[in-house]
């Protein structure tokens, strides 16, 4: 299994969710273990020698891989998620992304002062999203210590929103 492997099995979509934008779906490598798996296992590696209290996962393909990274790194998991959704007082924070905008909320006390959050999503394309899970992080007190997606859509240039934070890809489309 290679980085390649990941690539190839990763379907575009034409005009999903709107007209103009190509959709990458991961569900073929949700489908397959051993692709799951690999996927998993580079994310792990990449999140290695990194002093991490928590993964943050974004709803909604963000819960697939930071969920189990969580429980593979024997640490917690903090949902991020569209509005309405958490029962408790939360924070919200709105974002543009590639075709349109959205709103994003995290429980106040998810996470504490000082304590570190790996944020974890399947994609980075404009970097809005991202954003606005890092300010929630934030908001609440904690640190980024890193951005980890499966796949970056580069000629979007997503990486120019999310200044002064580590980000690591997996997968990246040009």
């Amino acid at each position: 299994m290679t980085h390649q492997d990941l690539k190839e099995i990763i379907r575009d979509i034409p005009d999903f969710p709107k007209p103009g934008i190509i959709f990458k779906d991961i569900t073929p490598i949700l489908k397959k273990s051993e692709y799951f798996t690999y996927a998993l296992n580079v994310m792990e590696k990449a999140l290695q020698n990194l002093e991490i209290d928590y993964i943050a996962g974004i709803e909604s393909r963000g819960f697939i891989f930071g969920a189990a990274l969580a429980e593979r790194m024997d640490i917690g998991f903090i949902p991020i998620r569209k509005p309405g959704k958490l029962p408790y007082k939360s924070y919200k924070e709105e974002y543009s992304l590639e075709y349109g905008v959205n709103t994003l909320e995290i429980h106040q006390d998810a996470v504490s002062e000082g304590e570190r959050v790996a944020v974890v999503d399947d994609l980075l394309a404009t970097g809005g999203t991202a954003l606005a899970a890092n300010r929630l992080i934030e908001r609440c007190g904690g640190k980024v210590a890193v951005d980890l997606f499966l796949i970056e859509l580069s000629f979007l240039k997503g990486r120019d929103q999310l200044k002064n934070v580590n980000i690591k890809t997996i997968l990246s489309f040009s």
